[in-house]
């Protein structure tokens, strides 16, 4: 089967009917249904597959003489957004079967092992942390910080792991694993727009933004919407919009070289009646700029007008920060290398951050990019041609041939 005939098949499994798109978490229906597909697609494309402690998925390729380490990996991942589009991870995974696929019709002769890769929990829509699989694979977060994570329902990562057949005191940094990978390569839709305006269908990773999560409490004081006068008002909610606002306004205001970004994406308000005035609101921030000391200046602004704000309206706030990834560059002798088999093609930075860059720190990494004309990523609209995709495992494949 080809990448396309892939997406087809698992387009129906986390259809959200709410929000549009696919919802896939870690470890929910959708995200299992994923996990069984992947491991008998792989399973029937002649691969060993495994779990590791950390929940993340290998099927590997070995040449005949038996696993020759370290090894050549590639893949992404399968979960999303809350109502994500369908090949931001999925396409990574797809397009890696078919190139293995082809290798193998091909008759290529592996000169070194070679694994597909299904990371758990890259999103951070359940848990609250990216990238969750390889931070715990390469010790980036410790296990007890993961352990203690809940999600919006008040399940324990400890508790659904341990549902899913993972020990939790095993989860954490596992250097035997680390040490079996080469390289990393990784195929993903783009995110944001480069491509289309060069009329390019493929690109090469360069930079990876400095980014992190940062969650706000405001605390103020619950109350009756109709007896209580606006000026004995504590309302979180008035301090959260002046909290809000600032968000953009630190981001405009930043250095135009820091490029920054600064998103609030998620709220939750307590009670959360219309009649009622707030007792708390949670808020979490999404803060991205060129370099790790950029990013920590736009939170400060953040943080010091939110505080302000909750200053004036009476209220309280906290700022806890949940992750932080600093800046990647990819490896230049492995990007050059790969762009020698590509015949050239553009090299560009992403504000996303992937699984790839978690590993770049720890093995030399690489990305591809497949040209989305609408540069929609994160969205039901998020979408690459049917032509493109095709080049992508082209190039994948060509790629994976001279590597391994």
């Amino acid at each position: 089967m080809t990448a396309l005939q892939y997406l087809r098949e698992i387009d129906g499994i986390g259809r959200d009917p709410v929000r549009g798109g696919h919802s896939r978490h870690l470890l929910d229906d959708a995200d299992r249904a994923l996990r069984d597909w992947f491991t008998t697609t792989a399973k029937n494309l002649g691969l060993d597959v495994e779990q590791d402690r950390n929940a993340n998925l290998w099927a590997w390729w070995h040449p005949a003489d038996g696993p020759v380490y370290p090894a050549v990996v590639t893949g992404s991942h399968l979960d999303s957004v809350p109502g994500g589009g369908a090949l931001d991870g999925p396409l990574g995974v797809v397009s890696a079967l078919d190139a293995v696929a082809r290798l193998k019709a091909d008759g290529h002769v592996l000169e070194r092992s070679l694994a597909v890769v299904v990371f758990a929990e890259e999103e951070g829509a359940r848990f609250g942390i990216a990238c969750l699989g390889s931070r715990l694979l390469t010790g980036v977060t410790p296990p007890e910080t993961a352990l203690a994570l809940t999600d919006s329902a008040g399940h324990r990562l400890r508790d659904v792991l341990a549902e899913n057949g993972v020990d939790p005191a095993g989860i954490g940094p596992d250097q035997d694993r680390l040490a079996r990978i080469g390289l990393i390569l990784e195929l993903h839709v783009e995110q944001g727009r480069q491509l289309a305006p060069r009329d390019e269908p493929i690109g090469l990773a360069t930079t990876i933004l400095a980014h992190g999560r940062w969650k706000l409490t405001i605390t103020g004081r619950g109350d009756h919407a109709g007896s209580t006068e606006l000026d004995s008002r504590r309302d979180p909610v008035v301090a959260a919009a002046d909290t809000i606002k600032a968000v953009r306004r630190a981001a405009v205001e930043a250095p135009a070289a820091a490029k920054a970004r600064a998103t609030v994406g998620r709220i939750n308000v307590t009670p959360g009646g219309t009649n009622a005035i707030a007792s708390r609101v949670e808020l979490w921030l999404d803060a991205r700029a060129e370099k790790d000391h950029d990013v920590r200046d736009l939170v400060a602004a953040v943080t010091g007008a939110a505080e302000r704000a909750a200053t004036d309206e009476g209220c309280a706030v906290t700022v806890h920060e949940e992750s932080f990834s600093t800046r990647v560059a990819f490896d230049a002798a492995l990007t050059e290398r790969l762009d020698g088999v590509l015949g050239g093609v553009p090299r560009i930075p992403t504000g996303a951050g992937h699984d790839a860059g978690v590993l770049a720190e720890f093995v030399p990494s690489a990305m591809l990019f497949v040209r989305n004309p609408e540069g929609v990523s994160h969205a039901p609209a998020e979408t690459a041609s049917p032509e493109d995709i095709e080049r992508g495992v082209v190039a994948l494949t060509a790629c994976l041939a001279e590597l391994a």
